[in-house]
């Protein structure tokens, strides 16, 4: 091989090499500016939108901050035998979250569930903090109508951070928590491989740290064929040093737990 062929080749590769740094620092730098259009995926309303469900309902507006409006669903039995708060997931608003939710008020229990701040009908300036916060704000609402070991906290993928936040700050009945993460960062880790995720994350939602301090039952529920949240982040919760009841879906999926008799059974029996 000649020594201007050699040169020729070490410049191409060279070319190469810059291109795909270059496409490792875009692709860094849109996970690090654009992480809130990738972790969230709200759907707005229209303020003067009528929800309608099968159930009777309240329609609440809270304000939890000088900036912040959050707008609610408040699902109410004639005798409830308690009330969940729910969080949901990352995607949507209540039009479509109140038809899930509609899922407990058809067996018996009240159901509150709040829009994020940006969702729906909800305003404010969204943060980790701001959702904790807005968190709290609903609990502290149910308290004044519900005593608390009537209070179940439901959370759902985004939401099941958010729930054990609150249960390790306050006394629920008892903490639901359908395909949770270990962490946000967890997933963006496993998502991310080749990217310093941890450097670059404004949002860690550490349910590791908070399950243990909660003085309720819990128990978690998941997919094996989970492809949002790895079955494997969740399954790490249970290996925290507390007491879970961790039920697994053969086969379930992050979206559709809802299809299996295995679901089913899991909450008729921590609803019972």
């Amino acid at each position: 091989m000649s020594f201007t062929h050699q040169k020729k080749r070490r410049k191409g590769l060279k070319g190469i090499l810059i291109i795909l740094f270059g496409l490792y620092v875009m692709i860094g730098s849109a996970l690090y500016f654009f992480q809130e259009k990738i972790l969230f995926l709200p759907t707005t309303l229209e303020q003067d939108y009528q929800y309608q469900f099968d159930y009777p309902f309240e329609e609440l507006f809270l304000n939890t901050d000088n900036d912040a409006t959050i707008n609610a669903l408040h699902f109410k039995a004639e005798n409830p035998k308690g009330v969940i708060l729910y969080f949901h997931g990352n995607a949507g608003d209540l039009s479509r979250w109140g038809k899930i939710t509609e899922y407990f008020a058809e067996k018996n229990y009240d159901v509150l569930v709040m829009d994020y701040r940006t969702y729906g009908k909800s305003v404010g300036k969204l943060s980790e903090d701001a959702m904790y916060k807005d968190a709290q704000y609903c609990y502290d609402y149910l308290l004044k109508h519900y005593s608390e070991n009537e209070i179940t906290l439901y959370g759902r993928s985004l939401g099941t951070g958010i729930a054990s936040y609150l249960a390790s700050k306050n006394r629920p009945k008892q903490l639901i928590l359908e395909t949770p993460y270990y962490s946000i960062l967890d997933v963006a880790e496993h998502r991310f491989p080749l990217f310093p995720v941890k450097q670059l994350l404004k949002y860690r939602f550490p349910t590791f740290q908070y399950l243990p301090k909660a003085e309720c039952p819990i128990t978690i529920i998941h997919g094996t064929a989970d492809s949002v949240v790895p079955y494997s982040s969740g399954k790490k919760l249970s290996e925290l040093e507390m007491k879970v009841d961790f039920i697994t879906i053969e086969g379930g999926g992050h979206n559709n737990l809802v299809e299996f008799e295995g679901y089913h059974k899991a909450i008729d029996n921590v609803l019972k």
